[in-house]
Parts: structure tokens; sequence; C-alpha cells
């Protein structure tokens, strides 16, 4: 029995299957990644996207959020293989939850095109398609609000006079609490924690992986590049995410 085999075997014995997936689970669908060889930070100033530079100038953040989002957000990207794979485990009732450092809403299309309702979909970091109202709240599509900001109004501003901001978590903001309390939860629940695509090397993602080991449970990672978690796992695909998930589920329905 190979690695992919004990962890499908593991998985159909389980009775809460939780993947968290990173960056690298997007890269093959064309989306840019922020670090590494032509990263987003090569290109732009990252110190420029804080939420402290969002409330003293948000027409200043605006206009720059606008490049960043043509540069992340241009073309329309779809989701791949990976994301049809991990839709499909949801869909088949192998697959409890997701939970995704990745902002571009790809899990939310794979999961739509699937049908699959049943999978907690957690996004950590928020969905760069959103915006929220920083007064009243109201969260709502990014797309016309984005287009009244290209057409000139800066900050662009909700029905009850508030500032819209990307409903993501810009550097020196907290992730919501509520979010990341449920995302621990579900890993300390887990019977299998799936770690796809993330190095694993900034929280939460460093801590999900080890609140999820425990004897009964298997940690499962599949990543091109090692990661400080791989000594701790039970099983490490150091494989393309596009192909190892299709061959997961294939393995899960024989």
């Amino acid at each position: 029995m190979d690695d992919l085999e004990r962890l499908a075997a593991d998985i159909r014995r389980a009775d809460t299957v939780v993947a968290f997936t990173g960056a690298g689970i997007s890269a093959p669908s064309g989306v840019p990644t922020f670090r590494g060889d032509d990263g987003v930070w090569e290109h732009f100033d990252e110190g420029q996207f804080t939420y402290g530079r969002f409330q003293r100038d948000p027409e200043g953040f605006w206009a720059d959020r606008l490049e960043l989002q043509r540069a992340m957000f241009g073309d329309e990207f779809e989701p791949n293989a990976a994301h049809e794979a991990l839709a499909g485990m949801g869909h088949d009732g192998t697959l409890d939850a997701i939970l995704t450092q990745n902002t571009d809403g790809l899990h939310g299309d794979a999961a739509d095109a699937t049908g699959t309702d049943g999978t907690t979909l957690l996004e950590l970091h928020g969905n760069a398609r959103r915006v929220r109202c920083t007064d009243c709240g109201r969260r709502t599509d990014g797309d016309p609000v984005f287009e009244r900001a290209a057409d000139g109004e800066l900050p662009p501003t909700c029905e009850c006079g508030g500032v819209y901001k990307p409903d993501v978590v810009l550097f020196g903001e907290q992730l919501p609490g509520a979010v990341i309390q449920r995302a621990r939860e579900l890993a300390r629940e887990s019977d299998v924690f799936l770690a796809i695509g993330s190095s694993l090397v900034v929280e939460p993602a460093a801590s999900l992986p080890r609140l999820a080991a425990s004897p009964e449970a298997t940690v499962g990672i599949v990543n091109l590049e090692s990661t400080p978690v791989d000594s701790t796992a039970d099983v490490v695909c150091r494989e393309d995410v596009t192909a190892v998930l299709p061959r997961l589920r294939s393995l899960l329905e024989e």
C-alpha cells in the first residue's frame, strides 16, 4: 500500500476530514502568489496595503488597490483539477470542511459547479471578490464597487455613507476571531487533516496541522516544497496538487 492508498483508507474510516489549502492550490489556475519568484510583492510595495494606510488615506489606498486587483484577478481564473477534486470529495461526503488562506474564491466556484453545499468553507483571510462597509458591516459583490472606483469614486462608499474596504484581512488587521476559532476546532476534531499547497510557515497555517496531530489522527501534506511540519506528518506527497488530489478522489471512489 503506497502513501496515497493509505491516506484513502484512513479517509474512508474517518468521521471528520478537513482540508487546509494555501496559494499552491491556486497557482496552477494562474493566480499569482504573493511571495517567491515573480510574486506579487516583487511588483508592489506591500507597505501600501496595510490597514493603517486604509484608515489614514482611503483614497490613495483604493487607487493602489485597483492596480493590485487587476494584477491578481485581471483574468477570469477558474478552478483547476485540485479544487474540483476537493469539491467532488465534499459532494461524495468524504470531506467535511475546507479551510483556506486564499482570497480568490475558487473553492466556492468549484463547489457551485459540483453542486456541493454540505462542506464547510472557511476563508480565513476573506474573499477579494467582496467588499465590506466599515460602518454598517454590509458585504456585497466587489465588481460594481471596483468599477465605481475605477470611474473615479475614491474611496467608494456604501449607501450608509461608510467607506467600503476589500473584504480581506489587510496587514495590521487581526484574523476574524470566530473564523480562526472554528478553524482550530475543526483541526482538533479532524481524524484526517490534509494540508495542501501551503508552506505552513506563517500563522495560522503553522499551527493547524499541529493541532490536528494526535495518535489517532492522520496528517497528510501535499506540497511541492518541504514544510516545517513534514517530519511530524504521517503522509507527505511532494507532487503537483492537480495530479495528487484527483488520484486521491479516484481511490476513494473505488
